[in-house]
């Protein structure tokens, strides 16, 4: 069996890719297969040889199973895949074990599952709680469903739950906006995140958009949105951490911080991506080539990236802007190798003459008008 996954000893993260769904939405460009469900015992023989090529149990402190939607296996088949994972990725004792989850099909006997399995974070794909904003996005639940799911999670002690939610849907007004946060604060997640929808191409919104049958909301009402979002959602108690991600205290995502910090992280499954050692590996988008390859021993790998040490300094530039925290000087330099303003002081000398950047001296990061044009102001440090 050809080996894919080499153990490193400074990896203490893995994420694992369940690439099942119901329905691919329109907006969604994920690696996932929907009405295939035929595939799964296939997937889980694949992903149990590509965990064998680790040649031994590995120890983490972030566990993190997305989507798809890994709570789209039937219970027998998500206590299955658990069950295997754990085996081969063992989570510190005060680790965080997430999953995302559907608010529909969660049913009592999945919840019970994850919680049986030690999983502790749970992260609702909710996006909205309107019926005609969730029917432009093509997601199968309602309101209803959000509740009952949040129910069923508490009701088994998952310690953390988090909720996504999307802006800019199109036809949403920013009342319809700031009724979607009140209702989510009332809720009461440990965890929201926001994101502004975007139409990419190849997906079924993106060919809508060409043909003019679902018109994108105008920037000035996307960037309101945004905006009442940094609001509001500090003012109920949850912090702005990141670009997009809002937690109450002790709740961040600490498995996206490891993405965000530039560490290395293990990733199974199809369209996975692991970055070990300098190198990233990205496993094949196909789930049925992925499957394929997989067990017939072969390697199940797209793109694999030597970075050269100045990419890898300034890649942890573009990640670590995102953290409202920014960019600490002497953690980047002892990380990478490098002076931070050496590599790029006069990029930060013109981004803080716009306006979109701070520097403390101590860091560097996005003022409040910079996470507007975050993707502009990162894009020149590369």
């Amino acid at each position: 069996m050809t080996t894919s996954l080499p153990a490193s000893a400074s990896a203490r993260a893995a994420y694992v890719h369940v690439p099942f769904c119901a329905h691919r939405c329109g907006y969604c460009d994920f690696t996932l297969v929907a009405g295939r469900d035929d595939l799964i015992d296939d997937y889980l023989a694949a992903l149990e040889m590509e965990l064998r090529s680790l040649g031994q149990c590995v120890p983490v402190d972030t566990l993190f199973f997305g989507g798809g939607t890994p709570t789209h296996l039937p219970a027998d088949r998500l206590d299955r895949l658990l069950e295997l994972v754990r085996k081969w990725f063992e989570p510190a004792t005060d680790g965080e074990f997430s999953v995302e989850a559907n608010p529909f099909g969660l049913t009592v006997e999945k919840a019970e599952t994850l919680a049986r399995h030690g999983v502790n974070r749970v992260s609702l794909g909710v996006q909205s709680f309107d019926a005609t904003h969730l029917a432009t996005l093509e997601r199968d639940h309602r309101r209803d469903d959000i509740l009952a799911a949040m129910e069923r999670l508490r009701a088994v002690s998952i310690g953390s739950i988090g909720i996504d939610l999307i802006f800019a849907v199109p036809g949403q007004t920013v009342d319809n906006w700031r009724a979607t946060l009140d209702e989510a604060i009332a809720l009461g997640p440990d965890h929201i995140s926001t994101y502004g929808l975007t139409f990419e191409r190849g997906t079924a919104f993106w060919s809508r958009q060409l043909k003019g049958t679902l018109r994108p909301v105008p920037d000035e009402t996307e960037r309101a949105m945004y905006e009442l979002a940094m609001e509001r959602l500090p003012q109920a108690g949850y912090e702005q951490y990141e670009i997009s991600n809002f937690a109450r205290p002790g709740h961040r995502s600490r498995h996206n911080e490891v993405y965000w910090r530039a560490e290395p992280h293990y990733g199974v499954g199809p369209g996975a991506a692991a970055y070990l050692e300098g190198t990233r590996r990205l496993n094949h988008r196909s789930v049925t080539t992925w499957i394929r390859r997989t067990l017939a021993g072969e390697p199940a790998h797209g793109d694999i990236e030597t970075l050269s040490p100045e990419e890898r300094a300034r890649e942890g530039i573009m990640l670590g802007l995102r953290r409202v925290a920014g960019l600490e000087r002497e953690r980047f330099a002892r990380q990478f190798g490098f002076d931070l303003d050496e590599l790029c002081g006069g990029t930060i000398e013109v981004m803080c003459a716009r306006g979109w950047l701070e520097d403390t001296g101590e860091a560097i990061r996005l003022t409040r008008e910079g996470r507007f044009v975050a993707d502009s102001v990162i894009s020149e440090f590369l």
